[in-house]
């Protein structure tokens, strides 16, 4: 890494394909102070997991600016109710920094419990009360007691670490909320943990379930509701759709609960097929077994034949990944192989060694492999390894753009569906669409002295 301007601690999080399994790369760490990290803070992390819940209302404990940073920042779709889309906030300002915001917290829980009769409010603690020291636990404690409704505290002060750390504080809250429900008798279904229903994806997931005879119990959280949460300790098996945001759930609910879990994915042909098959093999009949090979190997055969009419566009092309978790990267690694493009740069921002491991393994080897990357890094990587298109998050969009390269939002913004076989297709399209737009030889032809092209 010695030829690469980039600081000399940053070298220690990015390694190249089949470098020993990644075994010495350094990750799920903090982010390095003064490489404007890609990653939000904790506060965000806990947001984005726990806003699909459709009837939840939200109460953010701190400055507005908060509360509007991550106003209906998912494209999570609902069957129910809307509530879900707006924001509440204790809008603290500087008299409340010197004296407390204890009290005006209190008063907005009163106003949601009068106005709204909700069945939960989850009380978000930001930066700013994490310094003034607000008894957050204890204002929501209170108010259960008087009001008669669940507020849960959500301990989620950016400062506190990292996105990962958020979602952990997140899941936190959800297990205080079904904690109360664990003694009910266990039923054979299945809860879909870490599917945000973005685009409605988590419907597709669902059918492809009920086409092979799997009952979904619960879903946490994208079109969720307090009722349907409230059912998750029945259910006989966990499966775990974004490993980054869910481990953590599913690991508690097994000790505390006895619920066992997956890992699935449902991004690309090879991780459907072979998810709803593990999921059927773990907790089906041999009926459900054979319908979901069935059912596996005809949308498999459906989509080759579909994809093979893209194989001269996409061919030979190569890929830059920068996605959230360590899942979903290894999935599109592999939707891009099946496609004939290589993938050049991945990285993620909040990958665990494991995933590290098993991403060296199915990529070349003069591959950029790293970890919680900065926009520096991945641009100096981007054209280096002569990428044709990033996938990545909001956040990755204009440089792409920038740079003269094809961009693909694999975000939660996004409103179009990637999940399922459906998602195959979609993706597909629009890796064919971007990267074979006509507008790249525009940008990439020479411009004569007065900005003509020649």
């Amino acid at each position: 890494m010695s030829e690469l301007k980039i600081l000399e601690e940053r070298k220690q999080f990015i390694q190249y394909g089949n470098a020993d399994g990644c075994s010495g790369m350094k990750c799920d760490s903090e982010s390095l102070s003064g490489a404007v990290s890609q990653r939000a803070c904790v506060y965000c992390g806990a947001r984005v997991v726990l806003n699909p819940i459709t009837d939840a209302f939200h109460i953010v404990h701190g400055p507005i600016g908060c509360a509007s940073y991550t106003w209906d920042i998912r494209g999570s779709l609902s069957s129910g109710s809307e509530r879900y889309r707006n924001s509440f906030s204790t809008d603290l300002s500087e008299k409340d920094i010197v004296f407390g915001g204890e009290k005006k917290l209190a008063a907005a829980i009163g106003e949601l419990a009068a106005n709204h009769n909700p069945k939960v409010i989850f009380v978000y603690a930001t930066c700013i009360v994490g310094v003034i020291g607000d008894d957050v636990e204890a204002v929501c404690k209170a108010a259960e007691k008087k009001y008669g409704i669940r507020v849960i505290p959500v301990k989620s002060p950016g400062f506190s670490g990292n996105k990962s750390f958020g979602y952990k504080m997140a899941c936190n809250a959800i297990m205080e909320l079904i904690s109360p429900y664990k003694s009910g008798e266990k039923r054979q279904g299945v809860n879909i943990l870490g599917e945000f229903n973005l685009a409605g994806e988590m419907w597709i997931i669902k059918n492809y379930l009920r086409k092979i005879g799997i009952q979904v119990v619960s879903s946490i959280t994208g079109d969720a509701s307090f009722d349907s949460i409230s059912k998750a300790p029945q259910a006989a098996l966990n499966i775990v759709q974004c490993a980054g945001s869910m481990t953590y759930l599913a690991k508690r609910m097994e000790e505390e609960m006895g619920t066992p879990y997956i890992k699935v994915s449902f991004f690309g042909i090879e991780d459907t097929s072979a998810s709803l098959i593990r999921i059927a093999e773990a907790i089906g009949s041999q009926g459900s077994i054979n319908r979901a090979k069935t059912f596996a190997r005809t949308e498999s055969d459906r989509l080759e034949a579909y994809l093979s009419k893209f194989q001269n566009n996409l061919k030979g092309k190569k890929a830059a990944i920068y996605v959230g978790g360590g899942f979903k990267a290894i999935s599109l690694i592999r939707q891009f192989t099946a496609m004939g493009i290589k993938t050049v740069v991945v990285g993620t921002q909040t990958g665990k060694q494991e995933d590290y491991g098993v991403i060296s393994g199915l990529v070349d080897k003069d591959t950029i492999i790293l970890d919680d990357a900065n926009p520096a890094e991945l641009e100096m990587f981007m054209k280096q390894t002569g990428a044709d298109i990033l996938v990545g998050g909001v956040k990755e969009r204009p440089l792409a753009y920038k740079l003269g390269i094809a961009f693909c939002d694999h975000n939660h913004e996004r409103k179009h569906a990637l999940a399922g076989y459906d998602g195959v297709v979609n993706f597909t399209e629009e890796i064919n669409r971007s990267m074979n737009s006509p507008v790249w030889q525009y940008l990439k032809a020479p411009v004569s002295a007065k900005g003509a092209l020649l």
